[in-house]
């Protein structure tokens, strides 16, 4: 599998590099008040994907924070719950079906 990877990878790498190359004539980037940028449209394509990537990940960053903190909270109050049944201040409960559930 590892070989697999490595040959699709160097043909996106040769097919992208190729893309590169075709795509080095310059371009115009024309943003508000009259500010304008020249370039290679491949550089200024790059720049834009590399852009919202960054985008992308700073507006899901708080997402994650805020499970990774919730997963904490609730991995504490598991312990706490089985660190009660241990010592028998907590009975388990029976479920539905008549089952004993423990946690």
């Amino acid at each position: 599998m590892k070989f697999i990877s490595t040959i699709l990878g160097v043909i996106l790498f040769v097919l992208f590099f190729g893309f590169a190359l075709k795509n080095t004539h310059e371009v115009d980037l024309n943003f508000f008040l009259n500010y304008e940028l020249r370039g290679p449209l491949v550089l200024m394509l790059l720049v834009a994907f590399i852009s919202g990537a960054a985008l992308g990940i700073l507006a899901v960053t708080p997402t994650v924070f805020r499970h990774r903190r919730e997963r904490r909270s609730h991995t504490r109050t598991i312990e706490e719950l089985q660190s009660s049944v241990r010592k028998g201040a907590v009975q388990p409960q029976p479920d539905g079906a008549g089952a004993i559930v423990q946690q």
